[in-house]
């Protein structure tokens, strides 16, 4: 596979996770769900989504920095979780 076909595959998940947040979020507000599961669900989406978005920008800095992108990998939950913003 090359680094832009796994960006696309990444890009691809990221997008599918959005959808399944957003539908998530809309179904919570509208009172619909409101179990501890569903936030659980909620959140584990969240942390999967900040988990590809590392990992994409990962690959993106290798790339310009002339080193192989496929080289990045996903990094722990928590190690992504725990960085400042």
């Amino acid at each position: 596979m090359t680094a832009d076909s796994s960006d696309s595959s990444l890009l691809a998940h990221v997008h599918d996770l959005v959808a399944q947040e957003h539908e998530l979020r809309e179904r919570t507000s509208s009172g619909e769900l409101d179990s501890d599961e569903e936030r659980r669900r909620l959140q584990a989406l969240e942390v999967e989504l900040d988990r590809c978005w590392d990992l994409l920008r990962q690959r993106q800095a290798r790339r310009s920095a002339g080193l192989d992108p496929a080289q990045a990998h996903e990094r722990p939950a928590g190690e992504v979780e725990g960085y400042l913003q």
